[in-house]
């Protein structure tokens, strides 16, 4: 088998097959890519799930730093666009993590669009911090560990019917002063809030 139909293969996958793609396996596949195949496999299984099965039997014990992207969407009145997590049962921002060679920009635009189908352009991206440190630090269900350093943005012209994925159990818009409890992305609204509060001063 080629290695281009190596890669068909795995791309046609589910995504849990992927997950469970066996690390001897993986090790056979990777042995007979180039580089930029490599970067092409981990784009396909998703870089954080490429980066814990290329470590074997520690995959949930190693912390892992993870850069990414998410999105403050405001409508017209102002209100914020959360989703409903169907991992974790929380509320959090559109967005996710970097793939190989992605700039900030095509992260948060790919992920807003996997995520909520609406389309968002370069042009209206405001970047309101780069945010990291311990606030950042998620853990999951299956035991993984990760601190995230995360481009955040403010996305106020977008366009297309919002609509989620199995990612999401629920997506709605809320007014700052009426926001759930359970939220995933506490930090990040917080600051976006306070960026506000600068603005009009």
């Amino acid at each position: 088998m080629s290695n281009k139909e190596i890669l068909n293969k795995i791309k046609n996958l589910s995504n849990n097959e992927k997950r469970n793609i066996a690390y001897e396996e993986l090790i056979k596949i990777i042995n007979q890519l180039s580089p930029n195949e490599i970067i092409e496999l981990s784009n396909i299984i998703g870089y954080p799930v490429f980066t814990r099965l290329c470590m074997g039997v520690l995959k949930h014990k190693f912390v892992l730093l993870q850069d990414g992207a998410a999105a403050i969407i405001v409508n017209e009145n102002g209100q914020i666009l959360l989703q409903s997590r169907a991992d974790n049962d929380r509320w959090g921002l559109p967005g996710g993590c970097q793939e190989l060679g992605e700039r900030f920009e095509d992260t948060v635009i790919r992920e807003v669009k996997e995520e909520t189908n609406l389309d968002i352009t370069e042009d209206n991206l405001e970047l309101i911090a780069i945010v990291s440190g311990n606030t950042r630090r998620n853990e999951y269900p299956n035991g993984d560990v990760v601190i995230n350093n995360t481009a955040l943005y403010c996305v106020k012209n977008y366009s297309g019917k919002l609509k989620w994925d199995s990612e999401s159990k629920n997506m709605k818009f809320f007014d700052l002063d009426n926001l759930p409890i359970n939220q995933n992305d506490p930090d990040l609204i917080d600051i976006y809030i306070k960026s506000l509060n600068k603005k009009s001063l």
